[in-house]
C-alpha cells in the first residue's frame, strides 16, 4: 500500500490502460491516414480514367468516294486535291445542300486528315483511280465528342459546337449505318497534330525512348563506377566526405536546375542541337546520377564484410574481390536503383522544357539528333490546348505514362525479390 491507499498494481494497471488507449488511437490515426491516401489516389485514377478512356475509340463516317483522276492523278503531288474527293462524296450523300454556308458546315463534319487517308489508299493501290468505293474516314473532333457525350444533344445550339442542321445530317448518316466507333489506332501510331482527332503519342514515345537510351547508357556505368570507387577504393578523408555530401545534396536539387545547366553547357557552350534526344539524355543523366550512386553505395554496403574477408583470405586482390565477389552480389540492388532512376527520368518535364523539347513536333524522330519531344511534355502541351478534344487525349496520355511508370517500378520490385540475398 502507498501513502494514498492505492496498491502498486492499480497504478500499473492505470498506466497500462493509458498506454493501450494511446496505442489504439495511434493505430486508428495510421489506418485513417492510409484510408484517406487510398481514397484520394483512387479519386485521382478514376478521374483520369473517366476522362481518358474515350480517347481509345474514334468516330468514323462511311462515304462513297469517287477517286476522280482529274483531281488526284495530275502527275504533280502538289496539285492533287484529295480533300475535294471528301467534299464531293458528302455532296453526293446530301444533294439538297446547295448554299455555300451549309456546304462549309457539311464539310466541317469530316476530319481534315480524311484527305491524307485517301492519298495513302491511292499510293498503296493506284488501280483505285476512276472507281467509287465506300471508305471509312475519321470524323471531326467536334463530331467525335458529340457522339461520346450523348447528353450534349439536349444542350441549346448556342452552347454546342455543332448546329442543329449538322446534327440532322449526322442522324441521317447514323440511320443509314454510316457512323460507327472503332479502336483509335491513330492515337498510338501518329505524332502530334493541331487537330485532336489526328494527334497521337507515337512521336513522344519514340522521343522518350531515345532520351532514356542515352540516359541509361551514360548514367548506369558512370553511377556504378562512382559508387564502387567511393565505397571500396576511395580513402576516407575530408575530400571524400565532401563528395558524399555533395552527391546527397544533388539528389535533392530541383530538376529545373539541371535544365538550366543543360541549356548553358550543352546548348550554348557545346552547340548541340536544340530539342534533340541526345541533349535530353545528357540532362537527365546529370539528374539521375545521384540517385544511382546512392542506390549503388547502399547495395555495396549490404554485402556482408565476411565476403570481402573470405575473398582476400584465399589470395584475391582487392580488385578481384570487388569485381568477382562483391559487385555481382550488389548488382541486383544497383539495377533496382537504376530502374527507379529511369522511372524518375521518364516522368520529368521541367529540365526538358529548358532545352527546347516543348516545341510542336509532328514528325516521328528517327535518331538521337532529330527534333523530338517526350511523353510528359506532350501531356503538358495537350493540357494547355484550348481544343476540347485534347482533354481526353491528355488523360489518355497520362494513363499510358502511368502504365510505363508502374511497369518500371514493378520490374524493380521483381528484380529485388528475385535476386536479393538475405544474410
Amino acid at each position: 500500500m502507498n501513502l494514498n491507499g492505492s496498491r502498486t498494481i492499480d497504478i500499473v494497471n492505470q498506466g497500462l490502460r493509458r498506454r493501450y488507449r494511446a496505442e489504439r488511437r495511434f493505430r486508428f490515426y495510421g489506418i485513417t491516414a492510409i484510408v484517406f491516401s487510398l481514397a484520394f489516389l483512387s479519386f485521382l485514377f478514376l478521374s483520369i480514367i473517366s476522362k481518358g478512356y474515350t480517347a481509345f475509340r474514334q468516330t468514323v463516317i462511311q462515304l462513297d468516294v469517287f477517286f476522280d483522276p482529274n483531281l488526284v492523278d495530275t502527275g504533280n503531288p502538289a496539285t492533287d486535291n484529295y480533300p475535294a474527293l471528301v467534299r464531293g462524296a458528302l455532296h453526293r450523300q446530301f444533294p439538297e445542300v446547295q448554299s455555300r454556308s451549309e456546304r462549309r458546315q457539311l464539310a466541317a463534319l469530316m476530319s481534315s486528315g480524311a484527305g491524307f487517308l485517301l492519298r495513302d489508299l491511292v499510293r498503296e493501290d493506284p488501280d483505285l483511280m476512276g472507281q467509287t468505293l465506300p471508305v471509312w474516314l475519321p470524323a471531326d473532333d467536334d463530331v467525335d465528342m458529340f457522339f461520346k457525350s450523348p447528353s450534349s444533344r439536349s444542350v441549346p445550339q448556342s452552347g454546342r459546337r455543332l448546329s442543329d442542321r449538322q446534327i440532322e445530317w449526322l442522324d441521317r448518316l447514323a440511320d443509314d449505318g454510316r457512323i460507327r466507333s472503332q479502336f483509335n489506332k491513330t492515337f498510338f501510331t501518329a505524332g502530334d497534330s493541331r487537330e485532336p482527332e489526328l494527334a497521337g503519342i507515337w512521336g513522344a514515345v519514340c522521343g522518350s525512348f531515345f532520351t532514356l537510351v542515352v540516359t541509361l547508357v551514360l548514367s548506369f556505368p558512370i553511377g556504378v563506377a562512382a559508387a564502387v570507387y567511393l565505397e571500396e577504393f576511395a580513402p576516407k578523408n575530408r575530400w571524400t566526405d565532401l563528395i558524399e555530401v555533395n552527391i546527397n545534396n544533388l539528389a535533392a536539387v530541383p530538376s529545373i536546375v539541371f535544365g538550366l545547366l543543360g541549356l548553358a553547357v550543352f546548348l550554348n557552350f557545346f552547340g548541340l542541337p536544340r530539342s534533340a534526344p541526345i541533349v535530353g539524355g545528357l540532362v537527365l543523366t546529370l539528374m539521375t546520377l545521384p540517385t544511382i550512386i546512392i542506390a549503388g553505395r547502399a547495395a555495396l554496403k549490404s554485402v556482408p564484410p565476411s565476403i570481402r574477408e573470405a575473398a582476400l583470405g584465399i589470395g584475391a586482390s582487392k580488385m578481384q574481390m570487388v569485381f568477382h565477389h562483391v559487385l555481382p552480389l550488389a548488382m541486383p540492388g544497383m539495377l533496382t536503383g537504376a530502374i527507379i532512376g529511369m522511372a524518375q527520368a521518364l516522368g520529368e518535364t521541367a529540365p526538358l522544357l529548358m532545352i527546347g523539347m516543348v516545341a510542336f513536333i509532328a514528325d516521328i524522330p528517327q535518331g538521337l539528333n532529330d527534333p523530338s519531344t517526350v511523353l510528359p511534355v506532350q501531356i503538358y502541351l495537350w493540357a494547355d490546348s484550348p481544343e476540347r478534344g485534347f482533354v481526353e487525349k491528355t488523360s489518355a496520355a497520362i494513363m499510358v505514362l502511368l502504365a510505363f511508370l508502374i511497369s518500371m517500378n514493378a520490374l524493380a520490385v521483381v528484380l529485388r525479390k528475385k535476386f536479393e540475398r538475405r544474410w
